[in-house]
């Protein structure tokens, strides 16, 4: 029988005692993954978009072109200072009659449509520093003995409802006056005296001289007179917003100083403003 020596024995258990070990080396379990949080998305503030109400039946003020967008001397100067003061605006058409109510509400922001700043409006509504300056303006057929102001006191007058014109004519006539004939817009006011239906329209200057010199077929003439008020048109914001007004002003203030609102004047009126008026570079600081 054979025997194990000592020597033997102890060799034998050594090398079985190494081959334990590399084989534990040799198949060593992998670390368990350390769950970890999902990276959060980056925070991207969403800049404001300021809406912007405007009745858009004023040509050359505002109006919409033959693919619906709303187009216009106001437009261009809203669009021109927006930019310049660093917000965005969008334009919604907004009917006259509610167009006060919707900035109250909070529906729009602000309101450009031709705005003759008023001590009455400024109870409810805030303004920017004016950007034109307007006066009413007589509209007549080419062969009407009308020559001022006084003589419409006892003929059919057609006006825009709740525009200056409304207000100077009900003055003159009294407010229960059946004579004063009240339209939606003063083109309808416009083309009414086209087929008789009024003896004159009393509205702003632009809208007339705009509406007389694209419709010459009408034969229309206009009229002014100097008991008329000189007005300005003011961009509304909603009473005791001061920070919108604020960049509303700063706006019209830096496109006045550049260049960029006496080329937009030029664009719609075929002339620089004149010197000295609200809606003049220097002047920095409707209805």
């Amino acid at each position: 029988m054979a025997t194990i020596t000592t020597r033997h024995f102890l060799q034998t258990t050594a090398l079985v005692l190494a081959g334990l070990v590399l084989a534990a080396c040799g198949k060593k379990e992998p670390a368990a993954p350390v769950a970890t949080a999902p990276a959060a998305a980056p925070v991207v503030a969403v800049a404001k978009v300021y809406v912007v109400g405007t009745d858009a039946a004023y040509a050359p003020f505002e109006s919409q072109n033959e693919k619906g967008e709303i187009v216009g001397f106001d437009i261009d100067v809203v669009k021109a200072a927006a930019q310049k003061a660093g917000i965005e605006v969008k334009f919604l058409n907004t009917p006259w009659e509610g167009i006060f109510n919707s900035v109250a509400q909070g529906d729009r922001d602000l309101l450009v449509s031709s705005i003759t700043i008023t001590p009455e409006r400024q109870q409810t509504l805030d303004f920017s520093t004016p950007y034109f300056d307007a006066q009413q303006l007589i509209a007549v057929k080419s062969d009407s003995k009308i020559a001022k102001f006084d003589d419409l006191k006892k003929l059919k007058v057609g006006v825009q409802n709740g525009t200056t014109g409304d207000e100077v004519i009900t003055k003159l006539q009294g407010k229960d006056s059946p004579n004063v004939k009240r339209f939606e817009t003063t083109p309808l006011a416009l083309k009414e005296m086209e087929g008789g239906g009024v003896d004159a329209v009393v509205a702003d200057n632009g809208v007339v001289v705009h509406y007389v010199n694209n419709n010459p077929a009408s034969k229309f003439k206009t009229i002014a007179d100097t008991s008329f008020a000189s007005e300005q048109y003011g961009i509304a914001v909603k009473k005791g917003n001061t920070e919108l007004l604020a960049k509303i002003n700063q706006g019209l203030a830096g496109i006045k100083d550049d260049g960029t609102y006496a080329k937009i004047y030029a664009q719609y009126f075929g002339a620089a403003p004149a010197a000295g008026t609200a809606s003049a570079p220097a002047a920095a600081a409707s209805k």
